[in-house]
């Protein structure tokens, strides 16, 4: 009898083994998830929920009172410690009050430097140089050399990055952008959006690195829009690498990605923009669709300054923390939400009428909103004129994997020895089970890594001690606290 137990413990390891990617990550997710409640406490008001529900999410967004972004929450520590050095002049996290106006004024004034043309050129020069060098030695891993002739496999993310690297760079400076200084910039970039997914520890040194460039380069040669005139020389390289060089290339390459994941996993969609077949607008739908599925907001934290009243309900009170769901609110009310339409953006009566991608206008909107559709659309446009785009790996709005996708050069291309159905359907069975595969470990890390950073983030307490310093020193503190923190890491 026990020979034939061996067999069937060893078959029931071996089922249980090839089950672990179909569930062990999911749980890994929920624990985490408790983990970091437990961490944090019961604070904040989710918006839509119980308290208020989703027919007052926009009305109690935009409300004046609404306005409080970092003192007060105890999840400000943990953002605070994700976007250092310098969160305290970040845009999104400063206060209301003069210097977040003063810095608010500045990033809409570089913004506007550029004419819609002017951004369609810059944008499209970015990109083609960065896809130029999928051919070169410098290409990614999966490039199956400088012919060009091959499919090769990509993280779109990390594809993206230095396109946006290269394009905000010249926004501000109004000047090319070096290569060292956009590896610079794509190295502090994705040590931030890595440290916020919980995927890696911070580096505080590729951080250093590039304050230090930003401050060198202020003193020889300033961007030609003035910057905050309320902020020191020093704040200012802290607002221009929060702002532009962390925040903005962040949020677009992470807005690419889930842009170019979304065709590779569609082939119909794809194919309609391929052959020709679509309007002239049908890829903006598409961007909607996907803006709408994975809005790039998960939930934003805003602090009331004052009590705001309601109608039949009652006030919320001043100094309440309200945790505004994007993704839960833009699903709500949209039939078969689940599904990957673009088609629904063409009439009026099927468009999602709660479609916040950029946030809301009177509550600190996303500066990039005027533009962003438009620069994604001319990105998407190199891209897809070059390659088709295949993928099988999982597509969330978190996006941890950093969109592993296959890029196929198109017919008219140098493409003869591109591998046919056959090859690319094995290749894509292949790139499911390793993504599938990958999660494993990487939920594991992102559960050891997330549970230590939100600790040592309370137990830093960045915002917090920097709010409980005295007003005229407030400044000097935290910029001591941060360099000690730098010194350290």
């Amino acid at each position: 009898m026990s020979g034939m137990r061996r067999p069937a413990a060893a078959a029931a390891a071996v089922g249980l083994t090839a089950s672990l990617p179909y569930w062990l990550p999911r749980l890994v997710i929920d624990l985490r998830v408790r983990l970091f409640a437990r961490i944090n406490g019961e604070e904040g008001i989710p918006v839509p929920g119980l308290e208020v529900p989703v027919e007052e999410f926009k009305q109690v967004y935009g409300h004046p009172a609404a306005n409080g972004r970092s003192q007060g929450a105890a999840l400000s520590d943990l953002f605070w410690y994700w976007l250092a050095p310098g969160p305290e002049v970040h845009q999104e996290h400063l206060e209301p009050g003069p210097r977040y106006n003063d810095v608010a004024r500045t990033t809409r004034q570089i913004l506007a430097g550029l004419s819609r043309d002017q951004w369609t050129e810059l944008v499209a020069r970015c990109t083609r140089r960065v896809l130029d060098e999928l051919d070169g030695p410098d290409g990614p891993d999966g490039c199956d050399g400088a012919s060009g002739a091959r499919a090769r496999r990509v993280r779109l993310r990390d594809l993206m990055m230095p396109v946006w690297a290269e394009v905000y760079y010249e926004v501000v400076f109004r000047e090319p952008c070096p290569r060292h200084v956009r590896d610079m910039i794509v190295a502090n970039a994705d040590d931030v959006v890595s440290a916020l997914k919980c995927t890696g520890l911070r580096h505080m040194d590729r951080r250093r690195r590039l304050t230090a460039y930003l401050r060198g380069r202020l003193a020889s040669a300033p961007p030609p829009v003035p910057l905050p005139s309320l902020l020191t020389q020093r704040e200012r390289a802290y607002y221009l690498q929060g702002t532009f060089f962390n925040t903005a290339v962040v949020q677009t390459s992470e807005a690419m990605a889930h842009l170019l994941l979304a065709l590779a996993s569609h082939r119909s969609v794809q194919d309609r923009l391929l052959t020709g077949a679509a309007d002239a607008d049908y890829l903006d739908h598409v961007i909607n669709e996907t803006l709408q599925h994975f809005p790039l907001f998960g939930v934003a934290h805003r602090i009331t300054t004052g009590e705001i009243p309601r109608a039949g309900r009652p006030p919320i009170p001043a100094g309440s923390v309200l945790l505004f769901n994007y993704p839960e609110y833009q699903r709500s009310g949209v039939p078969d939400h689940q599904r990957f339409d673009p088609g629904r953006w063409l009439s009026a009566d099927t468009r999602p009428t709660r479609f916040i991608p950029f946030g809301v206008t009177a509550n600190r909107p996303c500066p990039a909103r005027g533009f962003a559709v438009l620069t994604m659309r001319v990105a998407a446009e190199e891209v897809l004129r070059r390659f088709r785009l295949a993928s099988s790996a999982e597509h969330t709005r978190s996006l941890p994997n950093r969109g592993p996708c296959l890029l196929i050069p198109r017919a008219g291309r140098t493409d003869a020895r591109t591998w046919g159905p056959v090859g690319r359907a094995a290749r894509l069975a292949g790139m499911r089970l390793g993504d599938r595969w990958a999660a494993i470990p990487r939920s594991l890390t992102q559960l050891v890594l997330g549970g230590y950073m939100v600790w040592d983030a309370r137990r830093q307490g960045l915002c917090r001690h920097y709010f409980a310093t005295a007003p005229g020193d407030s400044a000097g503190r935290v910029v001591a606290a941060t360099d000690e923190e730098e010194r350290r890491r």
